[in-house]
This record gives C-alpha cells, sequence and structure tokens, in this order.
C-alpha cells in the first residue's frame, strides 16, 4: 500500500527562527508524522532574518525561475532547500527580493506590521502549491500552519480543484492565538482573484482583518484543529456552526499521535 502524503505549509520552523508555540510543531510535527509512516514535504517562508550560510540554504534551479502576478506585477519565485539532519527532513524555502529580503518577519524593528502582508501572504500560498507540482508531488493532505498561510486552502480548492496534484486533496488548517491587527489593503479581495476564484467565493471577507482571513481558511478547509490552548471566540463559534470535522487543542506530549490519526479520519 502506497503510503500517504502529508505537505506542510508552515509560517515558522525552529531552528530558522526562534523556538514559539507554532515554529516546534512547524519543526517535530513533520518529523513525527513521517515516523508514523507518512511521506511529508514542508514549506516555510525564507524570510530575510534567517541566516543562509549557518543553515546551509541553497537554491534549487529547477524550482525558480516561475514568475508570480500579484495586483498586475511579476514577482520571481525563488527556491531554496535546507535539510533537518537530525530529522531526515528536507526544508522548501519560498523566497522573493521584493517580500522576503527584509531583515525581520511579519513586523519591522518597531514592531509594525509590513504593509504588504497581504501580497506575501498570497505569494507564499501560492508560490508553495506551485513549487509543490513542480516537484510532481500529489498530497493526500495539506496541513496549514499560520496565518501566512491561510489562503492555500482557498486556492486549492478552487483554483486548483481540477488539477491532478490536488483535486483529491484534504486541507486541514490550524488556528493559533497569533492574530494580527492591521487591516490589509482596500483592494486585498481583488488581488485573491485569479483564474478558478471568483468574487463570490470571497464574500466571507467582510473586512480585510484577521477573523476574517481565518474564516475564509476554515470554510476552505476540510478539517480545523485548534493549535493553542485558547484561540478568537468568534472564530471558536464560527467553526463549530461550520460542522467541520474539528479536533482541540492537545499538548506536545499527545499532538503528533492525534493530528495523525484526524488525517486518517479525514482520508477515510
Amino acid at each position: 500500500m502506497e503510503k500517504a502524503k502529508v505537505l506542510f505549509i508552515s509560517q515558522e520552523i525552529t531552528p530558522y527562527l526562534p523556538e514559539s508555540e507554532m515554529s516546534k510543531v512547524g519543526r517535530f510535527l513533520p518529523q513525527g508524522i513521517q515516523e508514523l509512516g507518512k511521506e511529508i514535504r514542508t514549506f516555510m517562508p525564507r524570510f530575510g532574518c534567517i541566516n543562509e550560510r549557518r543553515n546551509q540554504l541553497h537554491e534549487v534551479i529547477r524550482l525558480s525561475g516561475m514568475n508570480l502576478i500579484i495586483d498586475d506585477t511579476d514577482h520571481p519565485l525563488i527556491i531554496k532547500v535546507a535539510s533537518i539532519q537530525a530529522a531526515r527532513m528536507q526544508v522548501y524555502f519560498i523566497d522573493n527580493e521584493d517580500y522576503f529580503q527584509r531583515k525581520h518577519t511579519l513586523t519591522d524593528a518597531d514592531g509594525k506590521e509590513f504593509d504588504d502582508n497581504d501580497e506575501r501572504t498570497i505569494f507564499f500560498a501560492r508560490g508553495a502549491l506551485e513549487t509543490t507540482k513542480k516537484l510532481r508531488w500529489a498530497p493526500d493532505v495539506v496541513h496549514c500552519n499560520g496565518w501566512i498561510t491561510a489562503l492555500a486552502p482557498l486556492y486549492i480548492k478552487k483554483a486548483m480543484n481540477e488539477d491532478p496534484h490536488f483535486e483529491n486533496t484534504k486541507v486541514v488548517y490550524t488556528i493559533y492565538n497569533n492574530e494580527f491587527s492591521q487591516e490589509w489593503a482596500e483592494n486585498f479581495k481583488e488581488k485573491l482573484i485569479i483564474d478558478g476564484v471568483e468574487a463570490s467565493d470571497l464574500d466571507i471577507l467582510e473586512k480585510n482583518d484577521y477573523v476574517s482571513l481565518m474564516k475564509l481558511a476554515i470554510s476552505m478547509s476540510d478539517g480545523i484543529i485548534q493549535g493553542s490552548e485558547t484561540i478568537n471566540p468568534e472564530l471558536s463559534k464560527f467553526i463549530e456552526e461550520s460542522g467541520k470535522p474539528f479536533l482541540g487543542y492537545h499538548d506536545e506530549e499527545t499532538y503528533v499521535s492525534a493530528y495523525n490519526g484526524f488525517y486518517d479520519s479525514l482520508l477515510d
């Protein structure tokens, strides 16, 4: 029997970024799922604060070179890769000079959120999915962690729903207690529209804010996981009312086996 394939699209992975609730999941969940017998691939943004030499990142020329158009502007997609030897795991990095070369992740040195975080989120989600297609690797499950991954469910279910790489994919989205506060650009919805994504698919975006973005991700996913002990109560209510398969919070001791069982339940 062929191994089930799980694609992890993560906002943070340690040791490339400092340890946090999310970055530890990004590091240890793929390893744990691989050790339980599934095949994995892992993606994260190549934030400018990641030291390429120390972490031995190198560009994958055969995967780089595509341009993604966002708001009528071409943005070259650069793919880099590094290995976590102890986990026998490769991490693919989505890079672009305009979006990911700055020396901070999602806020500047003063803690102000970057004005183009909306476009960075679009670029990262589309870049990870297009690179997965270039790898000729069709995941059974795509698990998204962190709000910068929140558009991947939309693009899988609408833009790529007939693509053989994703037509049978189950999408899992994890909600964390990691909200952003700044509303995104007024034309955010227009930037989201590509072939397969229509304006009516975005009606749930009542505002261009964190809660609406999470509601979009939830509505386009097949299963939802609560990744933090507490999350926004409005989102808890929305998840319950959605009727989607839901897995509540699990601590560090139990989450790997719980998530693995959740994947299996969706695939069955």
